[in-house]
């Protein structure tokens, strides 16, 4: 979701969230907390952190929020932090897949604006129930596709959308990481064990834990859409039952044709996700894991690689920087992007105003997520062939 004004009230007040998650142990809980306040436009003020209450005690104790504000269950949290004069104006959702739906229901029906992590349910069904609601309420939901708070993706977007590289031919992207190599989750590791699990995970692991990731990027940096795709996804490594490699190729609407590689099994590799976009006039090139720059290969012309912070970029895009060129910006900075723009946007929806061209993940970009999992499921089950998305 793209808003139209970049700027809000100054009076404005900090706005106050909740957070359904995020628990010591945990990890990217605390990744959001440190990006939704990142601009002191929000504050913690209330947490079910944990299905185990002592947890919840702690972890409340440690990020300052007071004890009157914990609660055992989100269901109590939706409704008493929705009976205070004082009450968050958003929740937060930081659980395990298996609980984004009923939790981000929970707050919808109680009139209270979420933000959730990918992805955004299990099903694009259930997305559909949650878009119908909040569109019912009033209320802005945002899901949280971190990749798109990058500035050099938003460079990328500007420039295809202003025909910098021509008509698009061909689209690649790889998300690959190699922590799934062995079997942790037998050894009890958590991020392991609920990710490896179909009751907490859904359908699928790594094309739904990753690979949402990587199609979000490039229907955010291209505005492709998929017009059918043929997946392979793949478990490896002992009994696992979720695919934790995946192999997709993609024809998009408009002629487009693109491939996807997902994999947790890929030793050596970190985080690595890139993707290249090769127009009729040039390509353009950006990997997560040196987020600073943006190759740029015109026709004819000599290599190009921009460095984020610079004064030749789009002004839109240096509006996303905080610290000059050379100083590198990364995930908590791509974080608190995403949440600037929903916070910006909400601040200015409580107040019947528009906001800005700072952008935020909505829950179509959620539901086209999960349409994309079931859909790369379906592929894969009907023996590795060609699906209409």
């Amino acid at each position: 979701m793209s808003i139209k004004a970049s700027s809000m009230d100054s009076t404005a007040r900090v706005l106050r969230f909740g957070m359904v998650g995020g628990g010591q142990g945990a990890f990217i809980g605390d990744v959001h907390r440190k990006g939704a306040t990142l601009d002191a436009l929000a504050a913690l003020t209330a947490g079910c952190f944990s299905r185990n209450f002592e947890n919840t005690l702690a972890t409340g104790a440690l990020w300052g929020v007071e004890s009157d504000r914990l609660y055992r269950t989100y269901e109590e949290m939706a409704q008493k932090e929705a009976a205070r004069e004082d009450g968050i104006d958003f929740a937060v959702i930081v659980t395990p897949n298996n609980t984004h739906y009923p939790a981000a229901k929970a707050f919808l029906e109680q009139g209270i604006h979420v933000v959730c992590d990918k992805p955004l349910a299990l099903t694009s069904k259930q997305g559909e129930e949650l878009k119908a609601l909040a569109e019912q309420k009033g209320l802005l939901f945002c899901v949280t596709y971190t990749y798109v708070g990058y500035p050099m993706v938003r460079q990328m977007r500007e420039m295809i959308q202003n025909g910098d590289i021509g008509a698009i031919r061909v689209v690649t992207g790889r998300y690959i990481q190699g922590w799934l190599a062995t079997e942790l989750e037998c050894d009890g590791q958590k991020q392991a064990s609920w990710r490896c699990d179909p009751a907490q995970s859904g359908i699928s692991n790594a094309t739904g834990d990753i690979g949402t990731h990587l199609e979000n990027l490039i229907s955010y940096a291209t505005g492709l859409k998929i017009q059918s795709l043929c997946a392979n996804l793949r478990p490896v490594g002992g009994n696992r039952k979720l695919d934790n490699e995946a192999e997709i190729l993609v024809r998009y609407e408009g002629g487009a044709t693109g491939m996807m590689w997902a994999s947790q099994v890929a030793i050596g590799h970190d985080n690595d996700l890139r993707i290249m976009v090769c127009g009729e006039k040039g390509t353009i090139e950006w990997e997560q894991e040196n987020p600073n720059y943006l190759r740029v290969d015109m026709l004819g012309e000599p290599t190009r690689t921009l460095s984020r912070g610079n004064g030749y970029f789009y002004p839109v895009v240096n509006a996303m920087n905080r610290i000059p060129a050379g100083h590198v910006e990364g995930h908590f900075t791509a974080f608190g992007n995403v949440y600037k723009a929903f916070c910006v946007a909400l601040t200015n929806h409580m107040a019947g105003k528009e906001a800005s061209d700072l952008y935020y993940p909505g829950l179509d970009a959620g539901i086209e997520g999960n349409r994309f999992v079931e859909k790369c499921v379906e592929s894969t089950e009907r023996g590795v062939v060609w699906v209409d998305f």
